[in-house]
């Protein structure tokens, strides 16, 4: 269960970080709408960084695929894939609005893109909100086998070494359950993104 604040057409990207820092983030109801709402979950989907695990079969291709997984280098064509219908997912939330403010924010150094390249054709990624010493995981997609999954795992390897404190994930999927995602109550999460905004902004 989720509360939604509101509609709104209008919205800065100083504004998307600052309920970011409390808490909140956005959706539309349709790629087609162009206004969004803010979203505060009950309960909160987070990949504990120091319990995230890896399946047997996934780090043995890992170890063998030839992806190449890049971070910032397409930014706009991961959103725009992330954006795509697809036949498990003919609508999608990330409207113009969407893509305008994340497009922003990444040139202002708080959206991040993991990619995965086979040669150069994208075949996977993932994109998401860095603020404090937390990183707020948006939207992913995959066009061969595996490819979104390679990339949360290599995110979640910088997030350590950059010594981030919290991976937001907003909801669990069974998909996400596999690598160590569980649900926080809201209480539970404010002080955890407490912590995280109190620590000095951390490079991605």
């Amino acid at each position: 269960m989720a509360t939604k604040r509101g509609r709104y057409s209008t919205i800065t990207p100083e504004i998307l970080l600052r309920a970011y820092s409390i808490g909140l983030f956005p959706m539309a109801e349709s790629a087609d709408d162009p206004e969004i709402f803010w979203v505060e979950p009950e309960v909160r989907g987070v990949i504990p960084l120091d319990a995230f695990h890896v399946s047997r079969s996934l780090a043995k291709e890992l170890r063998r695929t030839a992806y190449d997984i890049r971070f910032d280098t397409a930014f706009d064509r991961v959103i725009e894939a992330c954006a795509e219908s697809t036949g498990d997912r003919p609508t999608t939330w990330i409207n113009s609005t969407i893509r305008s403010l994340y497009t922003t924010l990444h040139r202002y150094g708080h959206a991040h893109s993991v990619e995965a390249w086979d040669g150069e054709t994208l075949v996977g990624g993932l994109y998401g909100v860095s603020l404090g010493a937390a990183f707020f995981g948006e939207s992913m997609f995959s066009r061969r086998t595996n490819a979104s999954k390679m990339c949360l795992v290599r995110l979640v390897e910088r997030l350590r070494q950059k010594g981030f404190l919290l991976l937001d994930t907003q909801f669990t999927t069974d998909h996400l359950k596999t690598f160590g995602a569980i649900d926080v109550p809201k209480e539970d999460y404010g002080r955890m993104l407490e912590k995280a905004m109190d620590s000095p902004h951390l490079e991605f």
